[in-house]
């Protein structure tokens, strides 16, 4: 019988929580060789939630024995969203029957700042767009 869980992202900012709207959140299946598998990509909403992504997960009875397969599947996730820096999160476990909740928390990216300046002339780093 093929079983199922599910993923829920919630992104935000700062401590107190603040929500990100907008972020891109992709979900990866990692495989052997460094390859990923893109499973889905979900937008977050004014509550910094994604949509539920379903996935496909082992059996559980698969690994209640000795031996037997890990009960769970494996998937990486990464999140950006404009004005903030990226967060790669990896190993997540996706268990038959649950619903995940996720948190990954993003940092603001810090205003262009003048490094210096010669003959005249700034240099101008700008964070890289996301």
């Amino acid at each position: 019988m093929a079983s199922s869980g599910t993923i829920i992202t919630h992104v935000y900012t700062s401590r107190a929580e603040i929500p990100v709207s907008g972020a891109l959140v992709a979900l990866l299946q990692p495989n052997p060789g460094g390859k990923a598998t893109l499973l889905a990509l979900r937008i977050t909403d004014e509550s910094g939630r994604t949509a539920p992504v379903r996935l496909a997960t082992p059996d559980l009875s698969q690994g209640t024995s000795p031996g037997g397969s890990v009960p769970y599947t494996l998937i990486d996730l990464w999140c950006e969203a404009p004005g903030y820096g990226y967060q790669v999160v990896e190993s997540i476990e996706i268990y038959p029957g649950v619903e995940t909740v996720q948190d990954v928390e993003l940092i603001p990216l810090s205003r262009p700042e003048n490094i210096g300046s010669t003959n005249g002339n700034t240099t101008v780093i700008t964070p890289p767009t996301l």
